[in-house]
């Protein structure tokens, strides 16, 4: 049976998949991203889906869907002006004008949880359309 990390707050389950996917990008690079949804029904925030580590931050934007709320996780590796490799973890959390009132609350309120079961994330963008999760936003934050 597959283990899920239960959220106190909101009686939601975070699946054993979220933290597994989260920790071979982490780790092991092998996904950009990550994108999570929450199944209302079934009180369980799931994987959605997985950018590959060729996929680019423009693969994500597009993944997110204009009229319904998901979290996501993007791995930014960048060179710092002494010529240092880095990389840092942002959790963005997605809620857009065009999705539910429902929605957006079982988001925001789920959010916290969710992020403590992801160990290891230096930023976090709250973005309601696209421009305020841009590129330039996380190049200027990840500096």
């Amino acid at each position: 049976m597959a283990m899920a990390f239960k959220m106190a707050t909101t009686g939601m389950w975070v699946t054993d998949e979220c933290k597994s996917s989260f920790m071979e990008m982490k780790w092991k690079k092998v996904h950009r991203y990550i994108v999570f949804k929450i199944d209302e029904k079934s009180k369980l925030v799931t994987v959605d889906k997985v950018g590959g580590a060729g996929e680019g931050y423009s693969d994500l934007e597009a993944s997110l869907p204009g009229d319904d709320c998901r979290y996501a996780v993007f791995d930014f590796d960048f060179v710092t002006v002494d010529n240092c490799h880095k990389s840092k973890i942002f959790f963005i959390a997605w809620a857009p004008s065009a999705s539910r009132i429902r929605e957006k609350m079982l988001y925001a309120t789920s959010k916290d949880g969710l992020r403590r079961v992801l160990d290891g994330i230096h930023y976090e963008v709250q973005a309601t359309d696209p421009t305020e999760m841009g590129f330039d936003i996380i190049q200027d934050r990840a500096k």
